[in-house]
This record gives structure tokens, sequence and C-alpha cells, in this order.
């Protein structure tokens, strides 16, 4: 999205522990914009750490219905599970991007998507995930609204490109105000 929008970045790998941070979270019971809020920010202060100079930018994107949080499917069974639960259902798709300068955060913004999923045969269903596996595996939710997946949904609420996994408008609008970008 950031190439799109001819937003100058590199990209780095924070050389976190995700999965641990995120089990620990949610064995806390913090709910789908806390958690990736927090894994946002994660990302970003580690990366800041190492380059104090840069502005970084961490985003994560959490899918959720109801109390239940969806992961990237570990396998095409998992993927078509979580299909199976969404499927007839209005669930969230939350993005938050987090801006941090010195090892600190100075800016972020969460953002949520409702995506209504209609009903799926089981024809769909194995259709779908003969086109889109192993490709989905690392989408939460087990879908991509930008393929094939936009044929899952009736009805979306919401941002694009929050749905994508970035609130990317209000981060343009941020790097405007800090001249990143031209304004």
């Amino acid at each position: 999205m950031l190439e799109a929008a001819d937003v100058p970045f590199e990209a780095m790998a924070a050389g976190v522990d995700e999965e641990s941070a995120k089990a620990s979270l949610i064995a806390g019971r913090t709910g789908a914009r806390d958690l990736a809020d927090a894994l946002a920010e994660l990302k970003a202060t580690k990366i800041s750490q190492r380059h104090p100079e840069a502005l970084v930018l961490g985003c994560d994107q959490v899918a959720s219905l109801g109390e239940r949080i969806f992961d990237k499917p570990a396998s095409r069974e998992e993927a078509a599970e979580h299909l199976v639960a969404l499927a007839g259902e209005t669930h969230r798709q939350t993005s938050a991007a987090v801006i941090c300068e010195s090892g600190r955060p100075i800016w972020r913004h969460v953002d949520v998507a409702k995506l209504t999923m209609r009903k799926l045969s089981d024809e769909f269903l194995a259709g779908y995930l003969d086109a889109e596996w192993p490709a989905v595996s690392g989408c939460a939710g087990g879908y991509r609204i930008e393929g094939r997946g936009a044929q899952l949904f009736t009805r979306i609420d919401g941002s694009h490109f929050t749905v994508l996994g970035m609130p990317l408008l209000p981060l343009l609008d941020y790097l405007r105000v800090r001249e990143v970008i031209a304004a």
C-alpha cells in the first residue's frame, strides 16, 4: 500500500516473537482493538530503538467475531473452519498503525471495518480454497478481498485500506503534517 501511494519506506523485520506476545495479550483478555494496537506498537518500538533517527511505522490487523479472535490460518482445514464460522455473520477487521521516533510512540491510529459474509455452499468453499490456498494462509480470517475473496461478502462498512491491513488515509495525513510526503 505504501509503495502504491508513493510513500518512501524501507521494510524491516522487527524481530519480535509476535505469537508469544499475542498469546500473552489474549490470555490477559485483551480485545481486538487493543491487541492490534499493542502489536503494532511492539513492532514499531523495537525497530525504532535500533533506528532512533527514523520515523518507524508498525502495523497489525486482527479479525474478530464477537470475542473470538481469528488468527492467520495454519492449514487449509483451519482456513475452511474460519470461513465456515464467519459465513452468514458480520465480523470486524481492526487495523492499527503506530509511528515511533527515538524508541517512543508519537502517533497512532486504529480503525475498524465491518464485513458481512454471505452464507457459503460447501462447493463454493472448496473451490475458493482450491484457488486461494496457500495465499490466504497469511491473511487474518482466511481471505483476501482484493482477489476472489470479494465474492465472500454481501456488505463491507469501512475503509478498503483497513480491510487490507492498514489505516492508510490517516497515516498519509500524518506524513503530510510531518512533511514526509508533499501536502
